[in-house]
């Protein structure tokens, strides 16, 4: 028997030694060692020449560690206490001195915490206060990380601190990255912004057992930033530490890790053009889109209102929330904006009517003030009447008669089959978040569905010239003007710069007229932006432009207001850049036309666009 209880009390060792050892010593690793996760730098963006658009730059905060207050902790918990049992003493009470043992701890913590922020206080001339909640928060999710008594300091209150806090002070400066925006406002809609976030990429670091402390993360929001935020965000690294009973570390790491900064993306975006089309836009509401005819490399995405996008790093305060609120400013009118195209969408029915049999360019049509369908009378543009109009000079014109005529003539079902060829109806391929959808192409089919009528022929005039309920964004707006550039119906859109030699397929198909037709579209095109063209206010000495100006109304909550529109594309006989913008009222007082109003803005682009590319070919002439 005694042989037999021997036998059981020996398996059970050996089992509990030889078995359950590697249990054992992960519940000890457990207790004793805690994982802190450091995020790695978010990578670069640039622009189509190299120029950066989104950084990181060194954020410095006033900190302390914890573990090197614990002594102070401790006295000032026994100072409170003391106090309390004088107090209790001197008042004569009979009762028994208890006390809340838990308040006064973390009172004693909130008084030392405040009193090195007091001295922060003091030299950099602040007066903030400490949240309870937030020391609460730390002690019990971030023990082994610095807190914060101060973040994001500003250069003169850092040199202040690194000049003032004395020797041996237990205050430090931490410093980690948090993202830079260097032009400010440009292109904020494109860039797109982060948020800082707890959920971080995992790090190859021992110890995936352990309870993890981690550093906060910036993880894009919007734009490319979120589009590409797998790609921009760094590679985590690390530290595994010892702890001791009451959870403070102590001893050098035991194992550790470099963080990595993420890999940087280098997009279409030409900053220069950028600007430009920024700065022409000016305080006035509205959008512009510019793109390489040949590869579909999108230069430009401009949208006003905007906002700076380093008023979001390292975070996003309500104040700046409400500001852009008030100016309804969230909106990247570029891309998701959607408005009638007015009279851009005249080149669209030439199309139409020439596939259809029913456009001659040579015809000559009568004109005048009016243009009679029913019993209805539909105006001529402001500039009429006009008489004996032929293609060209409606396009110059931007006749209302003409189009009527020719768009009665086409029918809906070929224009709306045309816009559709042309991809008006499709969200376009873009690098971007969350696709506009919601274009409109209206037709006979639509009308009954939605309107719950049959479509009249009112309806086909005002399509004709870019009205009615026709809804595009100023984007697919470029895309159409590059495609016709190349004589082709879609243009296959990108954010990030094509490799040298790339063969790019656009996905189209040829327009499908001939070389005369397209050519009488052009030569109205580039008499639109010539001395006695609606988009005169586009010329640039030297560059023959095609061109085509548009006035759309649309009503609002403010009464009707104005859509001035230019479209077109640069140099006729090599095209190289194709731009879309559009200038919107914001009250029935603005009297806005697209060749007075938007027409400039494009040339302010093209311009910068021309002499950017004249200054890169005499560097080439260069020896």
């Amino acid at each position: 028997m005694a042989v037999l209880l021997f036998g059981v009390l020996a398996s059970g060792l050996a089992w509990r030694q030889l078995v359950m050892h590697q249990e054992y010593r992960e519940r000890e690793e457990r207790q004793s060692q805690r994982r802190i996760i450091q995020p790695g730098p978010r990578g670069n963006i640039y622009d189509y020449s190299g120029k950066i658009l989104v950084g990181n730059r060194p954020r410095f905060s006033a900190v302390v560690y914890l573990e090197e207050l614990r002594s102070e902790f401790h006295k000032e918990y026994v100072r409170i206490k003391r106090e309390l049992e004088d107090a209790h003493d001197a008042s004569g009470s009979e009762e028994k001195f208890t006390f809340d043992w838990e308040e006064i701890l973390w009172q004693a913590r909130e008084n030392v915490l405040q009193k090195y922020l007091d001295e922060i206080n003091d030299i950099i001339g602040t007066n903030n206060q400490l949240s309870r909640r937030d020391i609460r928060r730390h002690f019990g999710e971030r023990l082994l990380m610095p807190f914060e008594l101060f973040s994001d300091l500003t250069e003169e209150q850092y040199a202040r601190l690194i000049e003032q806090l004395p020797l041996g002070s237990v205050i430090g400066i931490y410093t980690d990255t948090t993202r830079y925006y260097p032009h400010g406002p440009a292109a904020a809609h494109v860039l797109g912004y982060v948020r800082g976030s707890w959920q971080i990429p995992p790090a190859d670091l021992p110890g995936e057992n352990l309870r993890t402390y981690s550093y906060k993360s910036e993880v894009g929001i919007n734009g490319l930033e979120k589009e590409f935020n797998e790609v921009l965000q760094g590679e985590s690294g690390g530290e595994v530490h010892r702890v001791d009973n009451f959870q403070y570390q102590f001893g050098d790491p035991i194992a550790q890790k470099n963080a990595k900064q993420g890999e940087s993306i280098q997009t279409t975006l030409d900053i220069d053009l950028q600007l430009a089309a920024e700065k022409a836009l000016g305080d006035r509401t509205g959008a512009v889109a510019a793109i390489m005819v040949e590869t579909g490399e999108v230069l430009v995405l401009a949208s006003s209102p905007g906002y700076d996008l380093n008023d979001f790093s390292p975070r996003l305060t309500q104040e700046t929330v409400d500001e852009i609120n008030e100016k309804g400013a969230w909106v990247s009118r570029a891309t998701k904006g959607l408005y009638p195209p007015g009279s851009t969408f005249k080149l669209l029915t030439s199309v139409a009517g020439m596939r259809a049999g029913t456009l001659d360019p040579d015809e000559q049509v009568k004109g005048g003030s009016y243009f009679r369908v029913g019993n209805r009378l539909f105006p001529e543009h402001n500039g009429g009447p006009y008489y004996n109009i032929d293609l060209p000079m409606a396009i110059e014109k931007s006749s209302n008669v003409y189009y009527y005529d020719q768009g009665i003539r086409a029918g809906i079902d070929n224009i709306s089959a045309e816009a559709r060829r042309f991809g008006f109806d499709t969200p376009l391929g873009l690098e971007l978040p969350f696709p506009q959808t919601r274009m409109l192409i209206p037709d006979k089919e639509w009308s009954r569905r939605v309107r719950g009528y049959g479509w009249r022929p009112g309806d086909t005039a005002n399509v004709a010239i870019g009205q009615g309920d026709l809804l595009v964004t100023p984007l697919h707006v470029a895309a159409f003007t590059a495609s016709l550039a190349r004589r082709e119906t879609r243009t296959d859109l990108t954010l990030i710069k094509r490799q040298p030699g790339e063969v790019i397929d656009h996905g189209g198909e040829p327009i499908g007229i001939s070389d005369y037709e397209y050519n009488k579209i052009l030569e109205g095109m580039e008499r639109v932006v010539g001395p006695r063209g609606t988009g005169r206010y586009a010329m640039i000495d030297g560059i023959r432009i095609a061109g085509k100006t548009g006035t759309a109304q649309v009503k609002r909550p403010s009464g009707k207001i104005t859509l001035a529109w230019f479209a077109g594309f640069a140099p006729i006989e090599n095209p190289q850049i194709a731009i879309a913008v559009i200038v919107e009222g914001t009250s029935s007082t603005d009297h806005y036309a697209g060749g007075s109003t938007a027409a400039p803005v494009a040339r302010a682009v093209m311009k910068e666009f021309f002499k950017e590319r004249a200054a890169d070919e005499l560097l080439s002439m260069q020896p």
